[in-house]
This record gives structure tokens, sequence and C-alpha cells, in this order.
């Protein structure tokens, strides 16, 4: 007789004794067969990149309702998107069949909390129909509550305030609860007294934004202790997946729906996660909940789960012993049986389009060999890098997928910008007039737009034309006719710009004298980070051109997709959207100090900002399965203008053992393993035909005064020259390739201040130096 399957045992609601052994135990390692069977009291799941941490906690779902200990409907399995909550239940509908349909309270933190709030909504005062609204319509009620106090919406913008809004949401704090402190964040000390007017406008209007789903749940769990022991009953089990990624609202909602028959915190909860991936405490994570565990719940079992499959022992012992420099952390050591790969390979470029390049050929080389393109990734930290790795994809042909936003010149910080420059090219181009005529606010709303709409058309002439004629004119009139004055005028001081001035500068220039910079930067928010990044990045290519002509055609060329190819497409992404992929070839590219680590995130949080770019570091490298490559460049242009760049402390704390240092073979006569600190610098530019003069080749042969410990395959080769000391002494007269001649004015081990003649002040690494007199 055929013995019943795991969905008929499910049904019949067999006990856990009569499933001595249950099949679907067969693929489990132990620690994850322990997670699995150890049902009572609280668990936490340390769960290790590529550990199998989801097999495990939906064999554990499945389990719970397959021996009868809960049925679908008592179990709480929280996730934190639709997609993760999606892709459990279908594993667990393959496991136990159509009872999963009977989990209803399987889904997201906002999604179980929204069906929670329906059913008492009362009790906040609202009705059970209340709308929940979107990000858009949330700034436009900041922007209402912030008019109606008589604030400049200039200054206090409606998109600031909403991230202020998302903050305390975040923390589960209400208008009530927020420290006097904080009012000074936004409105002249007025925050508090404008959060309260917003929490009373959604009241008014029966809604409720992202934030209270979970800001409303912890009141009515306060308000009325009924309410919560009716869940305390309901939820025999609770299941939380990426715990590591709670914030704060979340973890006090978990803390109060998990206690035991008593009311204390000792309940039937088992949370799954790793405190070396929370990488979101920029959007409010904070992985103190996971590391606390064990004292929220008392008498908690901590398993393990610590075998990957995934990724080739190199890359797992590099991964390891970064995560291994974070002092704030559990602890555990991942293992495979993967059999051993190449060492994961380590290249110092001349600057970020060299490292574009390198990447592409290695893209190019690997596809010869039969490799697929969609096998292939490349993680960056910022997304202002994303733009040399487009450019190069577009030239080559190389057909690419941006994931978690647009390509680079379809953001709209980079559309927008780039309108202003073809206007400032082509005043005829009406497309780009209408997109930035009125962003920023400057007064001309959509009635002036109409207006000169008309006006053109029944002239037949552009709009920047008919808006000059309209001037001449009585026909518009108030701020739009001031507004459509001056901003005319700028258009002209551009345009004669244009004819003397490189791009770059010309760039730079319209984007502040416009008002677009100061637009992003007053947006006060985490995004706006990112976009004034992107801008700086454009204004660094259109350096790369002698005029604005040519810097826009460029674009328009590169801006244009590759054919698709039968071997997909290469996949380009931020470290944070690459979290939860793998990819057999990763190329992790910018690994240089104020880049990764972070500077803006070491700066505003300290040790534990760069703990978590440590942690980021640690995601990137396990996303690879087979091979791993990090670079770094030497040298980044920021607004037109070199800076030297330093590798990331990252670099210096990869295991020497399982790190292969490239470089170009058979140049000046040396092996890699000869070569001093640095000179790989010195092989991409010769490389390149510009910089090998006498001048060049004598720097070169001036290495060795400031020589670097050769260590034959480490990361230290490349790091070590970055705790050495100077041979150069202040007052000293030297020369730099790129900035020419300067004198040394301060030393900090081997960085120089230096003052050069053409370039200004600048900190460099004193092995980019030689005596002025040996040149």
């Amino acid at each position: 007789m055929t013995p019943p399957s795991l969905s008929e045992r499910a049904r019949a609601g067999l006990a856990a004794t009569d499933m001595d052994d249950p099949p679907y135990l067969a693929p489990l390692n132990p620690p994850q067969r322990e997670a699995v069977l150890t049902t009572e009291g609280p668990v936490l799941m340390l769960a290790g990149a590529g550990t199998g941490k989801t097999r495990a906690l939906t064999t554990r779902l499945a389990h719970l309702i397959a021996t009868g200990r809960a049925g679908p409907g008592d179990i709480l399995a929280v996730t934190f998107t639709n997609k993760a909550a999606r892709e459990m239940k279908e594993r667990i509908g393959e496991l136990i069949g159509e009872a999963v349909e009977g989990m209803r309270w399987l889904g997201t933190f906002h999604s179980i909390g929204a069906q929670i709030l329906r059913i008492h909504a009362e009790i906040v005062g609202l009705k059970s129909s209340f709308t929940i609204i979107d990000t858009d319509d949330q700034i436009r009620l900041c922007k209402q509550v912030i008019a109606a106090e008589g604030l400049d919406e200039k200054r206090w913008t409606g998109r600031g305030f909403a991230g202020l809004l998302d903050d305390w949401k975040n923390r589960g704090l209400t208008p009530g609860e927020v420290p006097a402190d904080e009012a000074h964040k936004f409105g002249d000390g007025r925050a508090i007294k404008l959060y309260r007017a917003y929490q009373e406008r959604l009241i008014s209007l029966n809604a409720a934004d992202f934030g209270d789903l979970l800001v409303h749940n912890l009141t009515i769990f306060r308000k009325a202790p009924d309410v919560l022991a009716r869940y305390h009953r309901r939820f025999r089990y609770i299941l939380v997946d990426e715990y590591q990624d709670t914030n704060i609202a979340q973890y006090l909602w978990l803390r109060l729906l998990a206690r035991d028959a008593e009311g204390k915190s000792g309940g039937n909860i088992c949370v799954v996660g790793d405190d070396d991936q929370s990488i979101y405490g920029w959007r409010g994570a904070e992985v103190a909940n996971i590391l606390r565990f064990e004292k929220d719940f008392p008498g908690a079992k901590v398993i393990r789960l610590e075998q990957n499959y995934r990724s080739t022992p190199s890359i797992l012992a590099a991964a390891s012993a970064i995560i291994d420099h974070n002092s704030n952390r559990l602890g555990k050591t991942l293992w495979t049986d993967v059999p051993d790969g190449p060492k994961v390979k380590l290249r110092g470029v001349w600057d970020a389009d060299e490292e574009a390049r390198q990447v592409t050929d290695d893209i190019e080389a690997e596809q010869t060999k039969g490799r697929r393109l969609s096998d292939m990734a490349v993680l960056v930290r910022a997304s202002f890098q994303m733009r040399s790795f487009e450019e190069r994809f577009n030239t080559a042909g190389i057909p690419y997928r941006v994931v978690g936003g647009p390509r680079f010149y379809e953001r709209e910080e980079t559309r927008d910008a780039l309108a202003y420059l073809r206007l400032v090219r082509n005043p005829d181009d009406d497309l780009s007039f209408t997109r930035i005529i009125n962003k920023p606010r400057r007064g001309f709303g959509d009635k002036a737009v109409q207006t000169l709409n008309i006006a053109a058309r029944e002239m037949r002439v552009s709009l920047t034309e008919a808006g000059r004629r309209l001037l001449e004119t009585d026909e518009m009139r108030g701020k739009a006719r001031t507004s459509l004055a001056r901003f005319l005028e700028q258009l002209r001081q551009w345009q004669a710009m244009a004819e003397t001035t490189p791009p770059s500068e010309l760039s730079e220039t319209v984007l502040e004298e416009s008002g677009y910079t100061d637009f992003w930067r007053n947006q006060k928010t985490i995004q706006s980070a990112g976009k004034l990044e992107n801008l700086k990045e454009l204004t660094r290519a259109a350096g790369e051109f002698d005029t604005l002509e040519g810097y826009l055609d460029h674009v328009s060329l590169v801006a244009e997709r590759p054919a698709e190819s039968s071997d997909g497409e290469v996949w380009l992404m931020t470290l944070h959207a690459a979290k939860g992929l793998e990819y057999p070839v990763v190329f992790l590219p910018g690994w240089e100090e104020e880049i990764f680590p972070s500077g803006r995130s070491v700066n505003e949080n300290g040790q534990d900002g760069l703990e978590e770019e440590r942690r980021l570091a640690y995601v990137g490298i396990t996303r690879a399965r087979e091979d791993c490559r990090i670079s770094f460049a030497a040298n980044r242009q920021v607004y037109g203008r070199w800076q030297s760049a330093l590798p990331s402390r990252f670099i210096d704390e990869l295991p020497e053992e399982h790190v292969e240092v490239m470089s170009e073979p058979g140049l000046y006569g040396v092996k890699a393993k000869e070569m001093p600190a640095y000179s790989r610098f010195d092989q991409v530019a010769a490389s390149d035909g510009g910089y090998d003069t006498p001048g060049w080749k004598r720097a070169r042969s001036s290495r060795p005064r400031n020589p670097a410990p050769a260590i034959d395959g480490s990361s230290r080769l490349i790091a070590s020259s970055v705790g050495g000391t100077s041979p150069f002494k202040t007052g000293e007269r030297v020369f730099h390739q790129k900035f020419g001649y300067g004198e040394v004015k301060g030393a900090d081990g081997n960085k120089l201040d230096v003052a050069f003649e053409k370039a200004g002040q600048k900190k460099v690494i004193a092995s980019f130096l030689i005596a002025a007199d040996e040149v």
C-alpha cells in the first residue's frame, strides 16, 4: 500500500508521532532539519548567504501544518516583499497541496498590518473603508500642511517632510511620542506640530499612509489589550523572514504579537536572518534587532546554517575574511563542498573609463568561451558608477539590463539636465523647453505654458521665440512674465558661454544657475543624494568632450539600446539591489575610499556606517558562484577635475592566499609580484599610449624611491603603500603626470598635500610623484 502523501497527511491532520521521518526532511542537512523540527519556543535561524534558508523556512511551515500542530490559518508568516510571499506560498503549496490556500496570514508586514487595521479601524478613528494613499498623495498632503502653516515651500519641501515622517513612523513614533529635541528637523521647530496636523488631515480623509499601517497597529494593541489577546490566541506560530532588515516599528509589532500564554516574550516565534547581510540601515533597518534576539526572548535556541551551496571556497574565504572585521555580529563560519574554483581576482586601473573597458573586455572574453551574458553581473556601490559601464556596453554592442531603476540616461534627473543642455544648444527644442521651463518651479504654471503654446502655434515659431515676442507685449503678466524673462535671459547667457566654455564647466554652471541642483539639495531625502551624484557624473562625462554639440550627439548615440542577444543581457545594478540574487560571474568595481566604503555613510554614522558598508561588501562577494572580480581606480574625475583615489580599506582585508592580483604581462621587464604597489596604474597609462613620455619613463624609473613590500598574490600588494611613509619633504618641488608641477605642503604618511601651479591644492599619493629635478 502506498503511504499517504504529505498533502493527504495535512488534510487528515495526522500527528507528529504518525509521521516518522517524513520524506520532506530527506533533502535537509542536519542544521536545516533541526530548524524544522524545533517547533516550540523562540528560535533564531541564523542563515548565512546561500545556505538554503528558504528551503528550511518553507519546510518548517509545511511541517507545522502537516503534523497538525497548527492549521493554515493559525500561522503568522511575515516576509519583506510581495514577491517573497508569493514564492513562499508556491513552495509550501508544492509540499502540502491546497491546504496552503488557508494561510491568510502569510504576507508582508504592511499587508498583514492592513488586514488587522481594516478589522479594528475605529479604535484609531478610521472607518474600515479607509484609503491607503501612495507616495505622490502623501507628498501632496504634506505640501498642503506646510502651506497651511505659512512656511516657505521652497525651503521646506513636501518631499523632505514626507521623508521625515517615514523616519518617525519606521521608529513607531506617533506625534505625541516624537522627542521634543527633534522638532528642529523641519519647519523652524514646527515639525511635531506639522506631524500632528498631517495625521489629523488623514483621519478627516479616512485615509492612512504606508507607515500608518504598522503605527496604527501598535496603537490598537496598546489601547485594546483584548484585541491583542485575540491575536495571541490566533497566531499559534510566528515565522519571520529577513529579520535582520526589520525596523523599530516592525520589531515592536512582533514583540507585542510574540507572547506566550502568560503574556511573556517566549512564544513560538521563529525568525530567519543573517546579521552579516543587514544593509538597509539607510531606510530604517536595525541590525540590533537580530543581535539582541536572545535577550528579547530568553531561552531562545540559535541554529546556525553554515553550509553554503552557492559559492566556491575562495569566494567564501574572501567574504568571510572581510566580515570578520566587524565587531557587532553573532558570528558564523561558512563552508562548502563545492569544488574549488579560481581565486578572487583583483585589478587596479587608471580611471573609471579604463575600469569599464577592462570589465567589458572580460565579459566579451567570457562570452567567447561559451558563457551567457545573463550569467554575468556588474554590481556597483552607487548608481552614478553605472554611466561609464552603460556607455562602454553600448559601444561594444553588449546588451545589458539595469535592475532596480532606469538606465543612467533615462533617469529623471539626467533627462532634466540634458534638456537644459539641449535647449542651450538648440533654443528651438520645444520638447526640452516644456520639460524644464518650470523645473524647478519658477512661477511659470500650466496656464502660462498654455498661453505660450497658443502663441507659438499662431506665430509658427518655437516656444523660446514665442516667449521673447510675448515679453514685448502685455499678453503675459505678473509672476509668469517675470519668471519667463529671467529664464530667457539666463538661456541667452548660457548660449554665449557655450561658445568658449568647456562642456563640463558649462553644464555645472547651467545646473547651478537654473536652480536645478539646489532643487535636489533641498529635497533632503535618501534618493536626492543619489540624484546629486548622478548630476555630478553627468557633468564629469561632459568633460570628456571639446564641445557641447559633441557631447549631446554622443549621448544620443549611446542612449540607444543594443539589440537583444540570444545570450541574454549582462546585469547591471547597485549592491543593494543585488541582495538575494546570484550569478556565476560577478564584477565588483569602484572599491575605493569615499566610494566604497561610502564617505557619506561613514561620516554620518561612524563605526555603525562602516560596519554596514562592510556587510555590503560581504553581500557583493557572496553573489558570485564561480568567479568574483574586484577592481578599483587610481583617479576619479569630479566636475572635470581629477582627484587621486585610495584603494578601499576592504581590499586590505582580503585573504592573500585566495586573491590573484591581475597585471599586464611583460611590462617594464618585471613580473607582477616584483612590481611596487600602484605601478599597475603606470602600465595602464602606458598601454593607452597617452603618457609614455620621457618624463613618464623617468617617473617609472624613480619608483624604487618609494618601494612597497612585494607580497606574492596578495591584495596587500596593491594596498600596501597606503600606510607607508613619504620620501618627499615639505617644501620640495615635485611633478605629477596629471597635475603638473607643485610644492609639497604637508604629509600624512604617504599621502601628501601638494600645491600645484595649475591644478591648485591636492591630496595625492607619494608614489604618483617624482622630484621635479628628475623630470
